[in-house]
C-alpha cells in the first residue's frame, strides 16, 4: 500500500523561497508507485496543503492532519525540506517526535545544536576538529573594532549565528565597514559570529546515512566568481561548483574523515552537508547544514549523482530510513 508522504517547505526564514524550489523537486521527483506526496507550506501566518490546482486546505496542527472533501488524511512520513527555521533548528523535528510521526532529518537535538554556529564550533572543537578564530557578539553589546580585529584580523567574515544560504553574511576588509556589517547580520539573527578569513581551497561534503550506512559522498569544490560563497554564487550561477574535487588523494582522505567523525560524533540522521576550507593542509569546519538544498542545481543531489545515487532513490532512501529508524 502506497505511503503518504507529507513535504513540508516554506519556512519562517529568508530561506523560504528556496526552501519552496526544494520541496517542490521532492514533490515531483517521489516514486509515485511507492508514495502520495502533499506539498505541505508552513508559513508562521498558515500552514496548508496545497493542491496541484494551488487550492489550500488547513492543516491541522493537534495531529499533522489535513481534511479534503471531509477526508481525513494522515502521515506515514514527513520529508523535510525546509531551510532554516523552523525546519533546520530543532522545532518542527520536535513537534513531529512528540506526535510519533516519522521525519527524513535529523533529530531535534541535532538540528538546533548544528544551526547554532557557535554551540556547533563548541561542541566539536574537543574532537580535534579545526575551526577558524572566532569572535562572538550578541545584540545589545559593546562593539569594540580594536579587539574584533586583533582576536580575528582583517580581511574577516562577519555572520548571522543563526541563518542559513549565506544570508546576513559580509566579508569586511576594513575596521571602518564593521558597523555596517554588523547591522546587516543583525537583521537576521540576535547573535554574531564574526570569524578570521581563511585562504584555501573551499569544499563541501555531503554525508548522508544511504541503506543503513554513514555514506561520505564524493566532494564539491567550491569556486566563487564573488569574493567569497554568497547568495548569488549560490543561486544565481555565480559559482562554479566542481564534482568530484580537484584535490589531492591526502586532501581528500582527511576532509572525508573529519566529515564522517563530524557525522557520527553529533549522532546524525538524514541528510548533512558539511563547509570547510583547507588551511596549511588541513580542513578547517565552517558550518553543517542539516536540511541542504534540493533543486536540482544544488551540491547535494550534485554529489549523490556523481555516487551513482538518483534523486529518486536518494529520496526514498531517506524516507524508508526515516520510517525504520
Amino acid at each position: 500500500m502506497k505511503k503518504n508522504i507529507a513535504i513540508i517547505m516554506g519556512g519562517y526564514s529568508s530561506e523560504y523561497k528556496i526552501s519552496l524550489k526544494s520541496g517542490s523537486v521532492v514533490f515531483e521527483t517521489l516514486d509515485r508507485n511507492l508514495y502520495t506526496p502533499f506539498a505541505i507550506h508552513i508559513f508562521k501566518e498558515k500552514w496548508v496543503y496545497v493542491n496541484e490546482n494551488n487550492e489550500e486546505f488547513p492543516v491541522d496542527k493537534n495531529d499533522f492532519s489535513i481534511t479534503i472533501n471531509s477526508e481525513k488524511i494522515t502521515f506515514d512520513c514527513v520529508f523535510n525540506a525546509i531551510h532554516g527555521s523552523p525546519g533546520e533548528d530543532g522545532y518542527m523535528q520536535a513537534y513531529f517526535k512528540l506526535l510519533n510521526i516519522p521525519q527524513t532529518s535529523c533529530s531535534m537535538y541535532q538540528a538546533a545544536l548544528t544551526f547554532n554556529k557557535r554551540d556547533l564550533l563548541a561542541t566539536l572543537k574537543p574532537y580535534g576538529i579545526k575551526t577558524a578564530e572566532s569572535y562572538y557578539i550578541n545584540l545589545g553589546d559593546t562593539i569594540n573594532e580594536d579587539a574584533i580585529v586583533k582576536k580575528v584580523g582583517l580581511p574577516c567574515f562577519v555572520k548571522a549565528n543563526k541563518a542559513g544560504s549565506s544570508f546576513g553574511v559580509s566579508k569586511v576588509y576594513k575596521k571602518e565597514e564593521l558597523k555596517t556589517a554588523i547591522e546587516n547580520s543583525f537583521k537576521e539573527d540576535n547573535e554574531i559570529i564574526i570569524e578570521q578569513f581563511l585562504d584555501g581551497t573551499e569544499v563541501s561534503v555531503g554525508v548522508i546515512s544511504y541503506k543503513g550506512e554513514t555514506t561520505v559522498l564524493p566532494i564539491t569544490e567550491i569556486v566563487s566568481e564573488n569574493d567569497f560563497f554568497d547568495y548569488q554564487a549560490k543561486y544565481e550561477g555565480k559559482s562554479q561548483e566542481i564534482t568530484p574535487a580537484r584535490i589531492s588523494e591526502d586532501y581528500k582522505t582527511k576532509v572525508e574523515t573529519v566529515a564522517k567523525k563530524i557525522y557520527e560524533v553529533l549522532g546524525m540522521t538524514g541528510f548533512s552537508r558539511s563547509e570547510f576550507i583547507f588551511k596549511n593542509d588541513e580542513p578547517y569546519l565552517l558550518e553543517v547544514n542539516t536540511v541542504p538544498g534540493l533543486t536540482k542545481e544544488s551540491i547535494l543531489p550534485q554529489q549523490a549523482a556523481a555516487a551513482g545515487i538518483s534523486m529518486i532513490d536518494l529520496f526514498s532512501n531517506a524516507i524508508e530510513e526515516a520510517m525504520n529508524n
